[in-house]
C-alpha cells in the first residue's frame, strides 16, 4: 500500500539517471563525429568508417551478459564505481590516439566500459523506482537517454565543425567525469545476491532466455536506428540540407520528450501493446518517409514521426524484458536485452552503410523501414502471441517475484 505513495523523483533516481545521461551523451557525440574524424584525419576507408561504431558495440555486446551475471551475484556498488571510472579514463585517451588502428583498439576498450556501465546503471535504477511505478520510472529513465540522443549529436556536430576535434575530445572527457561523479555518489539499496548453482560457464548464467523474445524485436529497431545516428549528417549533406542535420535530433528528442509523461503511465495502466504496435508503425513509416526527403521541412517532419514511435517503443521493450524474468535475474534480463539492442545497432551501423555505399542513402533508409516493419511481426509472434497462450502463468510468476506479493 505504501508503495503507491513513494516518490519517483528521489535523489537516488536523479543521480543514477544523470550518470546514465552523461554516459550516453558521450556515446552519441562520438557516434556521429568519429566516422568523419576517422575518414578526414586518420585516412579511414569510406566503406568501413562504420567500424568505429561497430567495434565499440561488439565490445559492449560481449560484456553485457557478463555484467548481467555480475550484477546478480556481486556487489552492485563496486561494479558501478569500477565501470564509470573505467569509462572516464577511456574518454581521455581520444586526445592522444595518433593512428586509425589505435583508434579502433581504444574504441574496443571504451566499448567494454560502456557495456558494463550502461548495463549497471539500467539495472541499478530498478532498485530505486517504486514497484508500482516501474513503467513510468523506466520511461523517465530512458528519457534521459533520449535527451542524450539529441544533445549528443547536436553538440558533437556543432563543436567539431566550429571549434575542432581537440575541443570536442576535451568535452567528452568532461562529460565522462560527470558520469563518474554521479555514479559514485549514488547510494544503492541492498539486493538479494543469489550465487548461481549452475556451472561456471553455463549459458543461463549469462543470458536470460525469457527476455529474448522482446529483445529480438528490439534488435530490429536498433538495426534500423543505426542508420539514423551514424549516417544522418552525411545523408543531409547529400540532400543539400547540411544545416538541418543537427536539428533532426532536436526535433526527434522533442517528440520523445513530449510523449514520455503519457507513455509511461499508459504502459502501467493499459499495458505494453497499446504503445508498441502504434510505436513501431510510426517508426517504420517515419524511416520510409525519410528515404524520400527532399526539403528541410519534410526532413524534420520525419524526425518527429520517428521520435514519436521510438519514444513509445524503447521504454516499453526495456520494461517488458525486465518483467519477463524473476526479480533476482533482473540484471541478466537487462543485460540480455541490451546485448540484442547493441548488436542490432552495431550491425545496422555497418551493414546499412554498405547498402548506402552500393545503392544510396534512400535505399538504406527504405531497408531500415523494412527492418522496423519486420520487428512488428517479430513482436507479435515471439512475445504477444506466446503471452496470450499463458497469461495466468505469467501473472502468477510476476506476482510471486514482486516484493509487494510477499508483503
Amino acid at each position: 500500500m505504501a508503495l503507491k505513495n513513494e516518490r519517483l523523483w528521489s535523489r537516488d533516481f536523479l543521480t543514477i539517471s544523470f550518470s546514465s545521461f552523461f554516459i550516453f551523451i558521450n556515446f552519441y557525440i562520438l557516434a556521429v563525429t568519429l566516422p568523419e574524424y576517422a575518414m578526414s584525419h586518420m585516412g579511414g576507408n569510406p566503406d568501413g568508417i562504420g567500424l568505429v561504431t561497430t567495434v565499440f558495440v561488439i565490445a559492449a555486446v560481449i560484456f553485457r551478459p557478463l555484467t548481467g551475471k555480475w550484477l546478480d551475484e556481486l556487489d552492485r556498488k563496486k561494479l558501478l564505481v569500477f565501470s564509470v571510472v573505467m569509462f572516464a579514463a577511456c574518454s581521455f585517451f581520444y586526445l592522444w590516439v595518433p593512428t586509425y588502428p589505435l583508434l579502433l583498439a581504444l574504441r574496443f576498450v571504451h566499448g567494454i566500459s560502456f557495456g558494463i556501465a550502461a548495463t549497471t546503471t539500467s539495472t541499478v535504477v530498478l532498485d530505486v523506482i517504486p514497484n508500482e511505478r516501474k513503467g513510468e520510472g523506466i520511461g523517465y529513465f530512458t528519457l534521459f537517454m533520449s535527451l542524450a540522443m539529441v544533445f549528443g549529436p547536436f553538440i558533437g556536430l556543432s563543436v567539431s565543425s566550429g571549434a575542432g576535434y581537440t575541443t570536442l575530445f576535451i568535452l567528452i572527457a568532461v562529460f565522462a567525469l560527470l558520469a563518474c561523479l554521479f555514479g559514485v555518489i549514488t547510494p544503492i539499496p541492498r539486493h538479494e545476491r543469489r550465487p548461481s548453482e549452475l556451472g561456471a560457464w553455463h549459458i543461463k548464467r549469462f543470458i536470460e532466455f525469457r527476455a529474448i523474445p522482446v529483445a529480438s524485436a528490439g534488435f530490429l529497431i536498433a538495426f534500423a536506428y543505426g542508420g539514423i545516428s551514424t549516417f544522418i549528417s552525411v545523408y543531409a549533406d547529400s540532400l543539400g540540407l547540411k544545416s538541418a542535420a543537427s536539428y533532426f535530433f532536436v526535433v526527434f528528442a522533442a517528440t520523445v520528450l513530449l510523449s514520455r509523461p503519457f507513455t509511461g503511465r499508459l504502459f502501467d495502466r493499459k499495458g505494453a501493446h497499446t504503445l508498441v504496435y502504434p510505436g513501431i508503425a510510426l517508426f517504420a513509416v517515419g524511416l520510409i518517409a525519410l528515404s524520400q526527403a527532399g526539403s528541410a521541412v519534410f526532413f524534420l517532419l520525419t524526425a518527429a514521426i520517428i521520435g514519436l514511435g521510438y519514444g513509445a517503443i524503447i521504454p516499453s521493450f526495456q520494461t517488458l524484458a525486465i518483467q519477463s524474468a524473476p526479480a533476482h535475474r533482473s540484471g541478466l534480463a537487462t543485460g540480455t536485452y541490451f546485448v540484442f539492442f547493441d548488436l542490432g545497432y552495431g550491425l545496422g551501423s555497418y551493414l546499412l552503410g554498405l547498402v548506402a555505399s552500393s545503392a544510396g542513402y534512400s535505399a538504406m533508409y527504405l531497408t531500415g523501414g523494412a527492418a522496423a516493419a519486420i520487428s512488428l511481426i517479430a513482436y507479435y509472434l515471439l512475445h504477444h502471441r506466446s503471452e496470450r497462450r499463458r497469461p495466468d502463468d505469467r501473472t502468477s510468476s510476476v506476482r510471486a517475484e514482486t516484493p509487494e506479493a510477499s508483503a
